[in-house]
């Protein structure tokens, strides 16, 4: 024993000294197995979405995604939203010794001052050349039809001007209670706007959560019934929380407020709405690159990442059939990706053209570029719709907005 005992002292003696020389040592066993997915670093999601967009939007923005991915990291801009049910002649007063503009009723007058101008320009060069018998065209200084449509909303949104990154104040309530304000991205209010809502007609507000959009909706002042749907929960509860904290209760009674999947909305109430507003999950890129909380971009989100496109899809078909014959629906993202954007529009032309037997007809909202130009930075390259660009002296935006026409 006391011999087996003196081997085995030497056998450890010698497995601490390790291999004889030109011998690779065995491998080390473990009574556990080692944790590789605790103990291997994580990638932050806001790193994969920049890499991501790095990789796709280069592509598709070329030389202008310098200049889109700073604005996306940087801070994003503000516009404030007027509650029109509140008091607001001296926060008119106040926003305007800020120097900030109401960009919804600035841009016709920016235009006109233009076609003046140009007006102006073009009678002194006539003038000048009617000794010569030439003549030229006179720029008529108002307005084009789309452009007064887009605009007969009483929507107020106030701005900074390009390069100025003031921040608003807090909202304040007034002596009722109700806010006198709504901050959110301006560049929100443009599928508002392309909307175009009319006296009296029924809308619906097929994704409305967290409720800028149909907050926006309600101060046209014209809706005859206003529909806000959004299949989350806990989304709808803060919806509800917006409306009470800027409606009066006899303006809160005409908004109803649902939970379904708006995937069945075409079943559940179709032909029914004069104008539909269908502002999509999507990517959220500038939350997916700034913020780690709630981020599309987590790894245990993958698939439903990459489903987006076909939910996006389903919920404007249902849209497009939630429409009557003649109504019209804007679909809108937060997001620079042609995926998002301009192939869900063309798949859901053809979609309805051959499973439905609806034609549908995209409209041109180019003059947005024109009358908001000095707000905005828009895409000019895009195929159908519009789309904002972020941009440090701008940074509005990512949003895109295409208005459909159901014949």
């Amino acid at each position: 024993m006391a011999a087996l005992g003196g081997r085995g002292r030497v056998a450890a003696a010698l497995l601490r000294r390790g291999p004889p020389p030109g011998l690779a040592p065995g491998p080390r066993r473990h009574r556990y197995k080692e944790k590789w997915a605790t103990t291997a670093p994580r990638i932050p999601p806001t790193r994969l979405a920049l890499h991501h967009f790095d990789v796709s939007y280069s592509l598709q923005l070329k030389d202008l995604w310098p200049s889109v991915r700073a604005g996306l990291l940087c801070e994003q801009k503000y516009g404030a939203l007027l509650n029109n049910f509140s008091p607001v002649d001296h926060v008119m007063q106040e926003l305007e010794l800020l120097n900030a503009t109401d960009f919804v009723s600035e841009a016709p007058k920016r235009m006109q001052r233009s076609q003046r101008g140009a007006e102006e320009a073009g009678r002194g060069e006539s003038g000048s050349q009617e000794g010569s018998g030439e003549g030229r065209t006179v720029i008529q200084a108002e307005v084009s039809p789309p452009l007064r449509a887009s605009l007969s909303s009483n929507i107020k949104c106030y701005t900074f001007p390009r390069g100025d990154i003031t921040r608003f104040r807090p909202a304040r309530p007034d002596a009722l209670g109700l806010l006198d304000y709504y901050l959110m991205d301006a560049a929100s209010l443009l599928p508002v706007l392309a909307l175009n809502v009319q006296p009296d007609e029924f809308v619906l507000d097929l994704c409305a959560a967290p409720g800028g959009k149909t907050l926006a909706l309600l101060q046209t002042g014209v809706c005859g019934h206003l529909t806000a749907n959004d299949v989350s929960i806990s989304r709808t509860k803060r919806l509800y929380q917006i409306l009470r904290s800027y409606l009066p209760k006899e303006i809160r009674e005409t908004v109803s407020v649902t939970s379904c999947d708006g995937r069945d909305w075409g079943q559940l109430e179709g032909g029914t709405f004069h104008k539909v507003l269908v502002d999509v999950p999507c990517t959220t890129d500038r939350h997916s690159v700034t913020e780690e909380d709630n981020n599309i971009f987590h790894k245990r989100r993958t698939k439903e990442r990459q489903l987006l496109p076909m939910l996006q899809l389903q919920l404007l078909m249902a849209g497009i059939l939630a429409t009557k014959p003649g109504g019209e629906v804007v679909y809108s993202t937060c997001s620079l990706s042609p995926l998002q954007n301009e192939c869900v529009i063309e798949r859901a032309v053809e979609i309805a053209e051959t499973q439905f037997n609806i034609s549908i007809h995209v409209e041109d909202l180019s003059h947005f570029r024109t009358l908001f130009q000095d707000t905005f930075s828009f895409f000019s390259d895009g195929r159908l719709g519009e789309l904002v660009l972020p941009h440090l002296t701008a940074n509005f935006g990512p949003m895109y907005f295409c208005k459909l026409r159901r014949m």
